[in-house]
């Protein structure tokens, strides 16, 4: 094949040039797309309910993949979209909470601490100081709250709390989250510049 033939004019480049680069932006949107719908998307915090984890204004990724092949855990920081109960209180916008119970265990408070099982919850790992929870936040929205008394988790459902205890509007008062309500587990804040890093669990 002589050298000729290898040769592309610049008329005949232009519309190539052209044809590539919508290409290339169309695949770029589309895995933009892709990603955010399905593996990862970022979120940023709203209200006051996860501090000290996370405040105001931070900005966090969400892995949505991870539990299409295990399950939450205790412990795990998810974003969820609104509950049938939260629903009827006019809630649109996604929650960030803390998995506190899994299906099937039993959740009581006594004395400010959460008991699962009859055992109390350890909460050090991501708290400096076991933190006082009790129902006394919950002033609006379902009545009587949901953990006034013993309750045991359904099936496919998790009780979350949101880890600033006294100013949180939570599970406590309002009940369970549905499995098919968790978009994600939150994994890594981006923003701020000063706070990068992985959520501790």
């Amino acid at each position: 094949m002589s050298r000729k033939q290898n040769q592309v004019s610049p008329s005949e480049n232009i519309p190539n040039f052209w044809i590539e680069t919508t290409k290339t932006i169309g695949l770029s949107l589309i895995f933009a797309f892709g990603i955010r719908t399905f593996a990862a998307q970022a979120f940023n915090v709203l209200s006051g309910s996860m501090e000290p984890t996370l405040q105001i204004d931070d900005k966090f990724i969400v892995d949505k993949v991870s539990y299409h092949f295990s399950q939450p855990k205790r412990g795990d920081i998810v974003v969820f979209s609104p509950t049938q109960e939260l629903q009827k209180e006019q809630y649109h916008d996604a929650f960030i909470k803390r998995v506190i119970a899994l299906p099937g265990e039993k959740v009581e408070l006594r004395e400010g601490k959460v008991y699962v099982n009859n055992k109390p919850l350890l909460e050090d790992n991501y708290f400096n100081s076991q933190p006082w929870t009790s129902i006394d936040v919950c002033t609006v929205g379902k009545q009587p709250p949901y953990l006034s008394g013993p309750v045991t988790i359904p099936a496919n459902s998790y009780l979350v709390l949101g880890d600033n205890r006294i100013n949180s509007y939570d599970g406590r008062c309002w009940g369970i989250v549905p499995r098919e309500n968790i978009i994600g587990r939150a994994v890594v804040r981006f923003w701020p510049l000063n706070h990068i890093g992985e959520l501790n669990k």
